[in-house]
């Protein structure tokens, strides 16, 4: 049983009967011009005996086909080699075929050349080709002239015979081969079509293990600062708080665990997603921290990776918001730039010690990861202290599906 990879890298059927039909189209037409040109005699009576020919040399070039195929499995030289092999026996049917099509007429053929040329031309008995030369005529000739027939050309016997076979046979295993090089080409050619499809189904493979393997290093490490900060609620006496911030957990994590961790998401699922966060960290922080989410409808609906803002946001928790006595403000923004996607993080806190790079090694590497194997290298971070605090842009292509 063939498996289905097998089947998809053969030459589709289609084809092989294309390229067959086209060589003995072609053939069929060249050796007509031919015809013409020299001034064959008879061309009616040629043109249905070739066209027969034709078609028995597609029959056999199919059945050259089938017995290529019957090694499809081995290396490319061993189907070249039986290319070779298998083509003398069909050149040597085709000349047969050919032979026994055109021998009913070369006589004909034979006979009207010499009435163009005023003589008769026949064959034999034996099969040798004669004609017959009328005499000239004397003064003491009262029956008219005696004719002299004059042998143009024997009947191929024993080895002659063979060698004009052989010569047939040979123009036609050189089309033969001319054909099977053809198929080859396209097998090799689909085998490559095939190999590439393959290793871009590897790629994709890899690159969506890469995004899941980055995805997943975002949740332990928010999942480790959400249960601190409960476990500081519970040992501080605030259990209503703790409660609040359990069931805040809970819709956080039902809603980013129902994504395809390598998929993208919209836009506004992702603001949401983070202002769903924000809400957390507010009952640890409810008079620090202030939250400020800037969506532009128009932008809603364009597609970047899951909670790719988590990092950044939570660093602007902790960096921005549990550094400071006083309010702090966390704006999380999105703006269309140059036909680019601009989104940004900022807060107005003590952003020296982000600036320093305290808690950004992880959070922003994996930010940076993730960019990089989805887009390459067209999107970017830039990063750094403002004058009212700190600053995280991302800037990405525009997508707006898939």
């Amino acid at each position: 049983m063939i498996s289905p990879e097998a089947e998809d890298a053969r030459v589709p059927l289609r084809t092989v009967l294309l390229s067959m039909a086209g060589l003995w189209t072609a053939y069929f037409l060249l050796v007509t011009v031919r015809g013409s040109i020299v001034g064959l005699e008879l061309q009616d009576e040629l043109l249905w005996r070739r066209a027969l020919v034709c078609l028995g040399g597609m029959g056999i070039t199919v059945l050259l086909w089938l017995a290529i195929r019957l090694f499809e499995r081995f290396a490319m030289w061993v189907q070249i080699l039986v290319a070779f092999v298998a083509a003398l026996p069909a050149a040597a049917a085709i000349a047969q075929i050919n032979q026994m099509t055109f021998a009913s007429i070369e006589a004909r053929v034979a006979q009207k050349i010499g009435e163009r040329e005023g003589v008769n031309i026949r064959r034999d008995e034996s099969g040798n080709l004669l004609v017959d030369v009328p005499g000239i005529p004397t003064p003491t000739q009262t029956d008219g002239p005696a004719a002299t027939t004059i042998v143009l050309a024997r009947a191929p016997e024993g080895i002659e015979r063979w060698r004009q076979f052989t010569d047939v046979a040979l123009g036609r295993y050189f089309l033969l081969l001319a054909w099977a090089a053809l198929y080859l080409a396209l097998v090799a050619a689909r085998e490559a079509q095939l190999a590439e499809r393959r290793g871009e189904r590897f790629r994709t493979a890899a690159k969506a293990a890469e995004l899941r393997s980055l995805r997943y290093q975002v949740n332990p490490h928010f999942l480790f600062n959400t249960l601190n900060s409960l476990s500081a609620l519970v040992m501080t006496g605030k259990e209503e708080r703790a409660e609040q911030m359990i069931q805040s957990i809970s819709r956080f994590y039902r809603h980013s665990l129902a994504e395809d961790p390598t998929g993208d998401v919209s836009l506004e699922d992702e603001f949401d997603l983070q202002a769903l966060y924000l809400e957390i960290e507010a009952v640890r922080f409810p008079k620090r921290l202030r939250i400020e989410i800037d969506l532009p409808p128009e932008l809603r609906d364009c597609r970047v990776p899951g909670m790719i803002l988590q990092p950044l946001v939570e660093n602007s928790v902790k960096y921005g918001v549990s550094a400071s006595t006083r309010p702090v403000t966390i704006a999380v923004s999105a703006r269309e730039t140059n036909e680019r996607l601009v989104l940004r993080v900022t807060d107005d806190g003590p952003g020296a010690c982000q600036a320093n790079g305290q808690g950004f090694g992880i959070g922003l590497a994996n930010v940076r990861d993730r960019l990089a194997a989805r887009f390459g290298n067209t999107a970017g971070v830039e990063f750094g202290p403002t004058a009212d605090g700190y600053e995280t842009t991302l800037e990405l292509p525009m997508v707006r599906h898939g």
